[in-house]
């Protein structure tokens, strides 16, 4: 890759440096290869794609491709897309000059006002300047997107000084001409009008733009990146057949394919700081609820599954409940603030924007009730893997028959430890915590225990002003 120190600032210390013009597609394809070869991380931060998605795209890569990750929301397309500017060079040279429209290549201009510079100046006359790579990717969320933003406009002002309308100096250039040699990412390409995916088909077949009937032919040097949900992409009529044809690879992403993945991205992508003043401990049964109501969301027939079900569910559900124990610890004055089942009360605020019911399957159930039984749903399913597993039929003979017991979000850990004063000494194999001397976390686990056991229909359950009953019996 190029380097900073020493860059030619003209033509003829350029061309004495011994540069190479190479397309952006040669250069990733290059850059690719070598980072391969020395075993360097080529996508920092991607979970869970390893034997799936990224194997697709580093084939797209090497075969010089524009690409279309097509995948439902939150499944990490945007962050793949913006993660190939990592192989791009550390800077590129261009001719700099005020009129150019585009970072012309000096060795391969594309522009009129470059290309006639060179014929008339010598080269040690012809200044350089550099491209970094953090400014050569550019991307767009399609609705509202117009023809002018990212394919470009006849621009009056040059017309009236006399600029023919079949000429580049005529026009004003949108994004994807700015962005020669560089990467363009359009977001949902469903979603952009007809108008649109027609220049863009022009760019991808010919490279060359065409604006209001005049073609202007430009040797576009660029990496086109689209984005789709499948519900969209694949109705018909949302996306031209030949723009379609003409995208070299399509590659299909996926949410986490197990549970335990899931869990490592939401906990890479809170990024919470669970130390300082208030430290908060959070049990792993705990994180496995917060994924699991994203899991069980996505096969939830009251939720329309063609949007999807966005890992930013979990991820913004996971940081709700450590801020309600982090709450709880403030106020109480406990140390360290563990999470509980009853801090996913406060997770309607998290989930509710993010989840679009399906109006045939929800039968008239409000948000509320859509979500509070998916929650249900994903109590029980991580409790009986937790009693299959190390064999916690005995849980119920904890408490007593006829014994109500009173949860809630802001109740003292003290009080949980009353109501169990000898915690089985199964609890601390199975939920792998220190139950018998944490009273914070023996709130947690008894809590867990209760919910389980009404998610099962084992016990009942009541709410009286915040406040959680349980009776067993």
């Amino acid at each position: 890759m190029a380097t900073t120190t020493t860059r030619p600032t003209n033509l003829a210390e350029l061309l004495e440096s011994g540069w190479q013009s190479k397309s952006v597609k040669r250069e990733i394809h290059d850059n690719f290869l070598a980072m391969l070869s020395r075993g360097e991380p080529l996508y920092p931060g991607i979970v869970g794609y390893d034997d799936t998605v990224i194997p697709e795209l580093n084939l797209a890569l090497l075969a010089e491709h524009d690409m279309l990750l097509l995948g439902e929301k939150g499944q990490a397309k945007s962050r793949l897309m913006r993660s190939l500017v990592r192989f791009l060079d550390e800077e590129i040279p261009y001719v700099d000059v005020p009129e150019a429209p585009v970072h012309d290549d000096p060795l391969r201009p594309i522009s009129r006002v470059v290309k006639d510079l060179l014929s008339s100046t010598p080269p040690e006359e012809v200044p350089i300047a550099w491209w970094s790579r953090e400014d050569r990717y550019a991307e767009r969320l399609s609705p509202g997107t117009k023809f002018a933003d990212i394919i470009g406009e006849i621009d009056p002002a040059k017309l009236a000084g006399g600029a023919s309308m079949s000429t580049e100096e005529a026009l004003h250039f949108g994004l994807i001409p700015r962005m020669h040699r560089g990467i363009f990412a359009m977001n949902e390409l469903p979603e952009l009008d007809e108008l649109v995916q027609v220049g863009l088909f022009n760019i991808l077949e010919e490279r060359d733009v065409q604006i209001r009937g005049f073609p202007v032919r430009f040797d576009l040097d660029i990496l086109i990146l689209f984005s789709a949900n499948p519900a969209t992409y694949n109705r018909s009529g949302k996306v031209i057949p030949q723009l379609k044809d003409r995208i070299g690879s399509t590659i299909h992403t996926h949410y986490p394919r197990d549970r335990d993945l899931g869990i490592e991205i939401l906990e890479q992508e809170a990024n919470i700081d669970l130390d300082g003043e208030f430290p908060v401990s959070v049990p792993y049964f705990m994180k496995q609820i917060i994924e699991q109501i994203s899991i069980a969301a996505r096969r939830s027939k009251y939720i329309d599954q063609q949007s999807g079900v966005s890992a930013r569910v979990s991820i913004a559900n996971y940081r709700t409940m450590i801020a309600a124990a982090r709450q709880r610890a403030a106020v109480l004055g406990e140390s360290p603030a563990v999470p509980r089942i009853s801090d996913l009360g406060h997770l309607y605020s998290s989930s509710l924007g993010k989840l679009e019911l399906d109006l045939m399957g929800s039968h008239q159930m409000s948000e509320r009730q859509v979500l509070d039984a998916v929650m249900a749903e994903a109590i029980r399913d991580v409790f009986e893997e937790y009693v299959e597993q190390h064999g916690l039929a005995e849980i119920a003979e904890i408490f007593a028959e006829g014994v109500k017991i009173e949860v809630g979000d802001m109740l003292p850990s003290s009080a949980y430890a009353e109501r169990l004063e000898r915690v089985p000494p199964v609890w601390d194999k199975a939920f792998e915590v220190n139950a018998a001397e944490s009273e914070a976390v023996r709130a947690s686990c008894v809590e867990f225990v209760l919910a389980g056991l009404y998610a099962s229909d084992r016990i009942s359950r009541s709410q009286h002003h915040g406040r959680i009953i349980y009776e067993i019996g």
